[in-house]
């Protein structure tokens, strides 16, 4: 598992980037279960994530952060970056971003794709 904090630090919201070889929606249950045993990232407002699986649909769950997994899915399809999960994490700083969250969630993504 590759992990990188403060990614990115907005009116009070953080961001976090984590990822690994993932295959199957069992394998992300238990990667994110592995990622939520640190406190920190149990608490954290949402952990939006993307899989492109070799065999099957892709995979994706927002965590109530509206359209950011989208946005992770987009980039590993541009990547051709197959059973390999991507989790960006928002501690939310009390000031909604709008359009900006999805700048982050990309900046976060990158910087995990330059990384690994």
């Amino acid at each position: 598992m590759l992990q990188i904090e403060n990614v990115v630090s907005d009116r009070g919201s953080k961001y976090a980037v984590s990822g690994g070889p993932a295959a199957t929606r069992a394998e992300v249950a238990e990667f994110l279960a592995t990622l939520k045993k640190v406190k920190k990232y149990a608490k954290a407002t949402h952990n939006s994530w993307a899989l492109l699986p070799s065999d099957g649909p892709p995979l994706k769950d927002d965590d109530g952060e509206a359209g950011a997994a989208a946005a992770i899915l987009r980039m590993l399809e541009r990547e051709d970056l197959r059973d390999h999960l991507i989790v960006v994490t928002r501690w939310y700083g009390g000031v909604n971003l709008g359009g900006d969250r999805f700048r982050h969630v990309v900046s976060a993504v990158r910087a995990y794709l330059a990384a690994r």
